[in-house]
């Protein structure tokens, strides 16, 4: 994909299109063409492409094509069915380029003169209707886009991604089927490629998601409803087949159905939402998602971490990452205009879940010795998917500690199941900090400081690599990174959470 100049978008392409203006540049003729005129028609202000037989003039569609310029002008003035097909067959040109109809091209005879059929090399007789195999070749050797291609059985549809990117997992792939709308994102580093149509037919709701990761291949895999033969995929919709930057990509949301709220503290609950059977989502470990509520007809919306629907005290084997339900853990304000309405929702109830967003990534841990978590309240729950992904997968990692701050003991989130993974695993230490103790309390208090981090931040020999995660209220995160760099640890040391 290439950035369109404005005004060269695919409305305006069919905006252009329905103007009446001659796009041919023969005034409504359709004319035969042979192979030697289509080769004459080979530049960028004067291009012609067979495509199946019929010859187009992209040359006023240059502007337009998603793909760029040089994409098209791998074509011109040749037979480019074979290299369309390569790159998007799911396209339905002969109405996008219907305007642009030259003709179709010459049939040759079947019988040509001994001296005409002699004088023609093995590549001239290949290019009836094929592409010569160099120039396939060449044309997607370096293209690192994703794409995609899709076929049928009897009862299945399968869309395939090729990503082009090894280490593809299912972690980094959301796909939804409503209402015969399918969207499937995948994100490749910080870029999204989106592949989203309004399918021929109604299928079933049943929805597989295969991923090959060695190759970076990705199925997406539906039932048909009736065992009819599709023509077409479906309509692709205005962002189909887009590869952006994955922050220009708006926010995707699915409806999902609360099946449980159970009590953590006096005002902390674990929500656990399921997810539609349309519907393939993981969410990483250190992202968020956004929930979105209409609250006195306005539209609300809110950024919450996801946590596991427990603490793991067996680290043998990693978790299972559970596709199908969503637990959040959620502090509910008596002045809170969205917590107290998510608390109000009944078990059935619906609400609207974003795709995940966030910079974090696990590879961070994965280069670390010594990692620290530095969390206030419900600033924990980004910590709840570190820790669990830290003790089960990093083997490099020497200790792990969690520094929690709160208000009171009956604040603390998972006290319990903290003070026994500190017992099961040598590695890990939890550490808690209270800003307003009873006269009981015999372990630390006060708030975040310079001189209390000082105590409990160390490495655990000189030069060890160190991963400080922070997060809380905006005004803890921000002087929490202060003091640590006041303390000498550098930016790359520290990740900051926030939504």
């Amino acid at each position: 994909q290439v950035p369109l100049k404005p005004g060269r978008s695919l409305m305006d392409w069919i905006r252009l299109t329905k103007s009446g203006k001659d796009l041919t540049g023969l005034k409504g003729r359709l004319i035969e063409v042979t192979e030697d005129e289509l080769a004459k028609h080979n530049k960028k202000e004067d291009c012609w492409i067979c495509i199946r037989g019929f010859v187009y003039n992209v040359t006023p569609y240059m502007e337009y094509h998603p793909g760029g310029e040089d994409e098209l002008m791998k074509a011109a003035g040749t037979d480019g069915t074979d290299l369309f097909d390569q790159v998007h067959r799911w396209v339905n040109y002969e109405s996008m380029l219907k305007e642009c109809l030259v003709g179709r091209m010459a049939v040759k005879p079947i019988a040509a003169p001994k001296e005409i059929s002699s004088a023609l090399s093995e590549e001239k007789k290949q290019l009836n209707g094929m592409l010569p195999e160099k120039k396939v070749l060449h044309a997607s050797a370096e293209d690192l886009t994703p794409s995609y291609d899709w076929f049928q059985t009897d009862s299945l549809i399968t869309i395939v991604i090729y990503t082009k990117q090894k280490g593809m997992n299912a972690e980094l792939v959301t796909v939804d089927c409503q209402d015969r709308r399918l969207r499937g994102e995948i994100i490749v580093d910080n870029h999204s490629y989106l592949v989203e149509v309004d399918l021929d037919h109604a299928v079933q709701e049943d929805l597989a998601v295969n991923i090959a990761e060695k190759v970076g291949k990705v199925e997406i895999i539906l039932k048909k409803k009736d065992n009819n033969h599709w023509k077409m995929l479906g309509q692709p919709l205005e962002n189909h087949n887009t590869f952006i930057k994955r922050t220009d990509r708006g926010l995707f949301y699915r409806k999902c159905k609360l099946v449980s709220k159970t009590e953590v503290t006096h005002d902390t609950k674990l929500l656990c939402l399921m997810l539609p059977k349309t519907t393939h989502l993981c969410v990483p470990t250190g992202q968020h998602i956004y929930l979105k509520q209409i609250i006195e007809g306005t539209e609300v919306v809110k950024p919450y971490t996801p946590v596991l629907p427990f603490l793991p005290l067996d680290f043998k084997e990693p978790s299972h990452r559970g596709g199908a339900h969503i637990y959040l853990m959620i502090k509910i304000y008596s002045c809170g205009l969205f917590t107290q309405a998510l608390d109000h929702l009944q078990i059935g109830d619906y609400i609207s879940v974003s795709n995940p967003e966030g910079n974090f990534k696990k590879s961070q841990v994965q280069t670390s010795e010594d990692l620290f978590l530095l969390a206030a309240g419900t600033g924990f729950t980004p910590m709840v998917k570190l820790l669990n992904f830290a003790l089960t997968e990093v083997s490099c990692l020497r200790t792990v500690t969690l520094i929690f701050f709160n208000k009171t003991e009956d604040d603390i989130l998972w006290r319990n199941e903290l003070e026994q993974l500190a017992l099961k695993d040598e590695r890990f230490k939890v550490r808690f900090i209270l800003s307003q103790p009873t006269k009981d309390w015999v372990g630390k208090q006060g708030k975040i400081s310079s001189a209390l981090l000082s105590e409990f931040v160390k490495r655990s020999r000189k030069d060890s690599k160190v991963l400080i995660c922070i997060c809380g209220p905006t005004p803890f995160t921000e002087q929490g990174v202060q003091y640590l760099k006041d303390l000498g640890y550098s930016q790359e040391e520290i990740h900051a959470f926030t939504a």
